[in-house]
């Protein structure tokens, strides 16, 4: 029967809205194209952030070293170029030609095993400009030009080079999910013509959240570069439930009567399965680590707009296809699994206490995952080209960590001794500051002079040199000491270099020309070097470790024992680099695996709890789904692979909220079934019944994890995609042949810990052919509290759960073809029925073989009572 206005009127508003989403789509498809044509320019607005230091806490020693330098610094632009198969002779022409072009401030290069090894040139180059200044890369670009005909390998921090590369690898790596989906979908499908629109509605949920990352402004690469393939594998389930859902009101209503249903029915279904994934990437926003946050919301509004997709685009779609729906049947390649069900029945009392046992151990195993903060550890299964390079200048030359130290300025005779200090320890190489740093003449920077030794080191007029002192005096504060005598009055080197340079400028000192050549010469060194490590109120050292980066514990160690010497000559000091990042990572990441951990768990454990109504089921859920997470996390700990710690907490994340839909489906169905099933036949049915979700969205979360794993160069997504793949493998494992046995085991804690709650039920009057479906408090020529699903012939004056109530025709209209899948009441409800419905409590028998006496006993032993 179609669905006339004066049937939707009976229907509430959720059957209006689905009916103008349906009736209204090519408006819905417009809304989509014009979306469609704003993504092409609305992506390009997005800023992707490459560097992991941006995404440090504020409080953090890193994050506050980073603003101080930005402010009092200047970090000018480098690189270094290796050039293989060279002599040394040939290697001193380049860098001298290279120093030569303009824009490069110098190179380094020198006859030592530092910039000459085994036949290759290290040839470092420093750029006259900032390293943010675009002009560094245009100069690389000319290095790069000229060095073409040699076998050269470049090291660079200039550019967005590594995101880029990254984006260049995420391009193949989404054909290949793509591919992946589509072989699924071939298998699991019942129509050829399904396939479109799955990829349809997951290409609209693609183009709106590509198209929308503009409004957080910056993301992270790693949000970049890996939302568009999870964004795939996490929501492809909403899509799959709605289509089923028509394809089941399909045998019974014409096709847009099946859309609106279904859409009814799926809206609640998809809401549910979808809060736990996002209580799972709520857990994310947690994080101290910024990049959590930044990733986390990335993909719950990757989530929402999937939502909007299926609920607003797919009806649409459907429409379109349901004619080639109905013309491309196949037959259905998803096997049943009665073999694994009854193996999982008999296997019961053995597999849940061996689980127990093996999440206790995996849980003390896990613990003991070894964490790196930072990639040297970490061996991505390919390399780009810059990661070619760079490791080639590694195993070639010995190159070393360094850290900087920021502390007050001031005070050039505690800085020198510091560095002294610094450089007496066998940690490190050496140390580099104003006050060690060699000038002229055998003097350091910040040496002091009188202007009779100021004089004689730039071949200056005593007199002339006198003056200069005199002028340079009168704005010092220690001006009484010039007063007392000039000729023993002393200036810093740098300072008396800078005063001069600038009277000469301005015109109140005049030199002869050699003078004065040998003074801009000077001072374009000094002030190379000024800016880099002297600020208006703080100075900066660098430290050259003589540990490698991959000994982070002897690092961070020593890290601490930096502070403590600097404190004895400042009350301020801060230490930055790469090495103190990772340990500012290290310090945050207790906090942040601990707040993840309680938050996903709970986030899940309330959606559950009123989804289910039961207080234990839950529990055993999260139990199956966290236990997943601790055998995951064994495997690294028991092949000796270090995790990123992000990956950790990402995957975790992941994990707990998508995982958890393939255990809900199971249990959800179980639930149902043992409302008029013995155990045995209610969890075959439920396995047959939930198998083909399952082996639809499991396979393309996993393939798509090990894709990206085994496809990217970057080892935070390389440990995020393995992580994740092999964490859904062991969760669908797990959910097939350890959770049946769960719910067997634990069906009696299941009902005693069940709840009631106060449903929202509406009061309605009809007659007719109805369709009831829900819970329902009232009469039908009889009384009725419960659940039910019906065919009713007769009247219905009760409160029914949602408007779970549909007119299918008047009194005498024809039932419909699923009428015999149905319980049907007729008008009048005798008594008989009582005792067919005892009858039906019994179990019954799941295929055709014949039951035992001792099933039967055992299946009629677990029937509920009603």
């Amino acid at each position: 029967m179609l669905l006339n206005e004066n049937d939707s009127k009976g229907q509430g508003f959720a059957t209006k809205a689905c009916a103008f989403i349906i009736d209204k789509r090519n408006l819905f498809f417009l809304i989509f194209v014009l979306l469609t044509i704003f993504t092409a320019f609305s992506k390009g607005w997005v800023h992707v952030e490459n560097q992991l230091s941006y995404y440090l806490p504020e409080t953090t020693e890193t994050k506050k070293g980073i603003e101080l330098m930005d402010e009092e610094f200047v970090t000018y632009g480098s690189c270094t170029f290796m050039v293989a198969n060279v002599s040394y002779e040939q290697g001193e022409r380049l860098a001298r030609s290279i120093e030569d072009m303009e824009g490069v401030f110098s190179v380094d290069y020198s006859d030592t095993k530092e910039y000459y090894n085994n036949g290759s040139a290290k040839l470092a180059v420093t750029f006259d400009y900032p390293e943010d200044d675009e002009r560094c890369i245009e100069c690389q670009e000319k290095i790069k030009d000229y060095l073409s005909g040699t076998d050269y390998y470049l090291e660079t921090t200039l550019g967005d080079v590594q995101a880029q590369l990254i984006k260049d690898e995420m391009g193949p790596i989404s054909i290949i999910v793509v591919i992946i989906v589509l072989a699924v979908l071939l298998i699991t499908t019942e129509a050829y013509a399904e396939i479109p629109v799955l990829l349809i509605t997951f290409g609209g949920a693609a183009i709106l959240q590509m198209g929308t990352n503009f409004v957080f402004g910056t993301i992270s690469y790693v949000s970049d570069s890996v939302t568009i393939v999870l964004q795939l594998a996490l929501s492809i389930d909403y899509a799959i439930i709605y289509l089923n859902r028509y394809k089941e009101e399909h045998k019974t209503l014409a096709p847009r009567e099946a859309a609106i249903v279904a859409l009814t029915k799926a809206v609640p279904e998809i809401s549910g399965s979808s809060l736990t994934t996002i209580g799972g990437l709520i857990a994310m926003t947690f994080m101290q680590f910024q990049m959590g946050p930044d990733m986390g919301i990335v993909l719950i509004k990757a989530i929402l707009l999937s939502l909007i997709s299926v609920f607003v685009l797919m009806p649409g779609v459907i429409m379109v296809f349901a004619g080639p729906m109905d013309r491309t049947k196949h037959r259905n390649f998803v096997p049943k699994i009665t073999g694994i069900a009854k193996l999982d029945y008999v296997t019961r009392f053995f597999v849940v206490p061996f689980f127990l046992a093996l999440i206790i151990i995996a849980f003390f195993v896990s613990n003991k995952c070894h964490y790196t903060y930072g990639y040297s550890s970490i061996t991505p299964p390919l390399k780009n080209e810059t990661q070619i390079a760079s490791d080639m200048i590694k195993e070639t030359f010995d190159t070393k960590n360094f850290v900087a130290v920021i502390v007050p300025a001031g005070d050039y005779e505690s800085e020198k001794r510091l560095l002294a200090d610094y450089e007496a320890r066998d940690e490190i190489d050496h140390a580099v500051g104003l006050s060690n740093t060699e000038a002229l003449g055998g003097y350091t920077l910040t040496d002091q002079l009188t202007p009779r030794q100021f004089a004689e080191l730039i071949n200056l007029d005593y007199e002339v040199a006198e003056l200069v002192y005199s002028a340079y005096a009168i704005n010092d504060k220690d001006y009484g000491k010039a007063v007392n005598g000039l000729a023993d009055y002393k200036v810093p080197l740098i300072d008396m270099f800078m005063f001069v340079h600038k009277e000469v400028e301005e015109g109140y000192v005049t030199l002869d020309s050699e003078t004065k050549k040998t003074l801009d010469d000077a001072y374009k060194m000094m002030n190379f070097a000024r800016t880099q490590l002297q600020g208006d109120n703080y100075v900066r050292m660098l430290v050259y470790l003589n540990m490698p980066e991959d000994d982070q514990d002897r690092i961070y160690a020593f890290i601490d024992e930096m502070h403590t010497m600097a404190y004895q000559y400042y009350d301020e000091c801060l230490v930055c680099g790469e090495s103190v990042s990772e340990y500012d990572l290290k310090k945050s990441f207790a906090r942040d695996n601990l707040v993840v951990n309680i938050v996903s768990i709970l986030a899940v454990l309330v959606v559950l709890l009123f989804t289910f109504k039961s207080a234990g089921m839950p529990v055993l859920l999260i139990a199956v789904i966290q236990g997943s997470i601790w055998i995951n996390f064994s495997v690294p700990t028991l092949l000796h692979n270090d995790i990123f710690f992000m990956s950790y907490l990402i995957v975790s994340s992941i994990q707990m909220g998508a995982n958890i839909d393939y255990a809900i489906v199971i249990a959800s169905r179980y639930t149902e079934l043992r409302e008029t099933m013995g155990r045995r036949d209610a969890i075959i049915d439920t396995m047959n019944l939930s198998f083909p979700t399952i082996v639809t969205s499991g396979p393309m979360l996993a393939l798509a994890g090990l894709t990206i794993g085994n496809l990217t160069s970057d080892a935070a997504i390389y440990n995020i995609g393995i992580c994740l793949g092999v964490g859904t493998i062991i969760s669908i494992f797990i959910t097939l042949f350890v959770l049946p046995q769960i719910l067997l085991v634990g069906d009696t804690i299941i009902s005693k810990t069940a709840f009631v709650m106060n449903l929202p039920l509406q009061n309605i009057n009809a007659a007719g052919l109805l369709r009831v479906d829900g819970a329902i408090s009232g009469r039908i020529n009889g009384n009725v509290t419960g659940t039910m699903t019906a065919i009713v012939r007769g009247e219905v004056s009760a409160f029914i759960d949602s408007s779970n109530l549909e007119v299918l025709g008047d009194i005498d209209a024809p039932l419909p073809e699923e009428a015999g899948k149905t319980a049907v009441l007729q008008q009048s409800v005798k008594a008989e029925t009582s005792k067919q419905s005892d009858k039906a409590d019994s179990p019954k028998q799941s295929g055709k073989e014949e039951k035992t006496e001792n099933e039967k006993k055992e299946g009629k032993k677990d029937v509920p009572k009603k």
